[in-house]
């Protein structure tokens, strides 16, 4: 099937930047074609590495990529960015601040920058960001950066659409550490700390690092580095690092998941603005298959909630040993963490109580960005 509404694919797939533009508008609005489009597009995915970079507002995000788009250029590389920016409660729109700062590198040939408004979608992204990540990586992009909105702890869902994730730390956490870890820092496989000529930097470093210490992963020992964006100081190491965990780990992961996490609905859409849950049927008809391929898998099961939550107590999250998953025990806000412990789980047999959020007095004010506190049992099953 080929693309309507007067969309060129030879253009697109040229990567004229006019055709470009319209085809990512298309998709963005759901306008007639989009679906064709994609169609026409899915085959040639796979061969771009899409870098996802995330952390607190402030950190200084936007000025870090906007250095990185000079080393990939220095190297050769083809870069395109999708900088997803927070929207406004009353328009809905986006001030798109990113993009100003990154406009450096914007009239470059091998550089594309597309900043979204995130729309009222939770997770730190838009809701069709991965649509526009595909149709990056089609047209022949090298590296697909992804910004997402300035995220807290529950912001998780680029893990699901990067191969490589960048959390970018500002100086100064000191015990936050110890509050965020459980959700943002759970999905790096690179940290950050920007800024590194502050005070307060070395000791962050530190912190980090011993977070880094609690957490098993067999594929990839996490790092820590240190970066100044406003000199360009740290900017080759940490390309060399992302570079480095795209050789060891792979890209096109999100290309290889059983089927792409649900998008969460707009706001207004739905009586809870979270994604389905899949039936406890499906979710162990799944378990079942991974298991019967030999596969080693652990479920996650909610068995307390405090304040309001999108999943009930008895809800379940399936995960096979390589990231894969179903089910959900959040609607978004920490899957991101527990698909870590679960693959920790997998890995050494222990079993895992985990709990997310603030304590009961709080509960009902602050804490998950879907609700107040959880407590899941994280378990290896067979």
């Amino acid at each position: 099937m080929k693309p309507g509404a007067g969309l060129d694919l030879e253009a697109i797939l040229s990567r004229s930047r006019p055709a470009l533009a319209r085809a990512i508008t298309l998709l963005e609005n759901d306008r007639p074609g989009a679906e064709a489009l994609m169609a026409e597009l899915a085959p040639r995915c796979g061969r771009a590495h899409v870098v996802g970079i995330t952390g607190a507002p402030g950190a200084g995000k936007s000025t870090l990529i906007n250095v990185l788009l000079g080393e990939y250029a220095k190297r050769g590389r083809s870069v395109a960015v999708v900088a997803v920016d927070p929207s406004s409660p009353i328009s809905g729109g986006s001030i798109l601040g990113d993009r100003l700062r990154m406009d450096e590198h914007g009239s470059r040939e091998d550089v594309f920058i597309r900043s979204v408004s995130a729309r009222g979608h939770l997770g730190g992204l838009s809701r069709h960001a991965g649509r526009i990540i595909d149709v990056f990586d089609a047209v022949g992009f090298d590296v697909v950066i992804v910004e997402t909105v300035g995220a807290g702890q529950s912001e998780v869902e680029i893990r699901h659409f990067a191969d490589s994730n960048i959390v970018v730390c500002p100086p100064g956490l000191g015990d936050d550490v110890q509050a965020i870890k459980a959700g943002i820092i759970e999905i790096a496989d690179l940290l950050v700390v920007n800024k590194a000529d502050l005070p307060q930097a070395e000791r962050t470093v530190l912190d980090l690092t011993s977070a880094v210490h609690l957490r098993h992963r067999s594929d990839w020992g996490v790092r820590v580095l240190r970066t100044v964006a406003t000199s360009g100081e740290g900017v080759v190491e940490l390309i060399d690092a992302i570079e480095e965990h795209g050789r060891t780990t792979g890209i096109g992961k999100r290309l290889r998941q059983p089927s792409p996490p649900a998008p969460l609905p707009r706001a207004g859409e739905g009586s809870r603005n979270v994604a389905p849950q899949a039936t406890d049927e499906e979710l162990f008809a799944q378990l079942r298959r991974w298991r019967a391929a030999g596969k080693g898998v652990a479920l996650a099961t909610v068995v307390k909630t405090w304040g309001s939550s999108p999943r009930p107590e008895g809800s379940h999250l399936a995960v096979e040993a390589g990231g894969a998953f179903v089910g959900s025990v959040s609607g978004g806000c920490i899957e991101g963490a527990v698909i870590a412990e679960a693959q920790a789980a997998i890995a050494d047999g222990q079993p895992r109580l985990l709990e997310f959020g603030v304590s009961d007095e709080r509960a009902w004010e602050v804490g998950l960005a879907c609700g107040g506190r959880v407590q899941v049992f994280v378990e290896k099953v067979g």
